[in-house]
């Protein structure tokens, strides 16, 4: 995926400005894409030139002018090919199973803290998830059909299945180590 077809597909939806576009990705995909503001402004600007957005400077008394993107039909169309076309796979390594790989080396209570730390990461990023639903409900009443709500939340629901078998894994491991079932050093 690319922040390029990100954007377009909230364009889709209305127009925004940058600022808004980082809101809306913050309450919403920030859990499987996550983008910075000056990302967001470089996209836009690309996006422009390619013809696949426009930009409209609204003009404002107490603050400095806004611009405003919107879609284009050249936008929409190549928002509509990416949706339909295959995507590669996904980049599969993992510095972290490199590092539970090699881990035979440290001793149960360094591999331990370790395994912890990340099982206590998951345990946030499940709390964040239950968050969702909620900072998203704006955008969802706003610019959401019911049909598109379902499909946002089907995005929350994988990402919480994996977080949640990931958090299993961490616990089961520890656990193992705890009762000391695996080889000694």
């Amino acid at each position: 995926m690319s922040l390029e077809h990100a954007i377009l597909g909230f364009l889709s939806y209305a127009p925004f400005s940058g600022y808004d576009l980082k809101k809306m990705f913050d309450t919403s995909v920030q859990h499987f894409w996550p983008a910075d503001q000056s990302q967001i402004y470089r996209t836009l600007s690309r996006l422009e030139e390619q013809g696949l957005a426009g930009m409209e400077i609204v003009r404002q008394d107490d603050r400095p002018d806004r611009k405003v993107y919107h879609i284009t039909e050249d936008g929409r169309e190549e928002l509509r090919r990416w949706l339909t076309t295959p995507l590669p796979p996904e980049d599969i390594r993992s510095a972290s199973l490199v590092q539970v790989f090699f881990a035979g080396q440290l001793s149960d209570e360094k591999i331990l803290g370790m395994f912890e730390r990340e099982a206590e990461k998951k345990r946030r990023l499940l709390e964040h998830y239950e968050r969702v639903p909620e900072q998203a409900a704006e955008y969802i009443e706003t610019f959401g059909s019911p049909r598109e709500a379902f499909f946002w939340l089907l995005t929350l629901e994988c990402g919480k299945a994996s977080a949640q078998a990931h958090l299993t894994w961490l616990e089961s491991v520890v656990q193992r180590i705890k009762d000391k079932r695996h080889p000694a050093a």
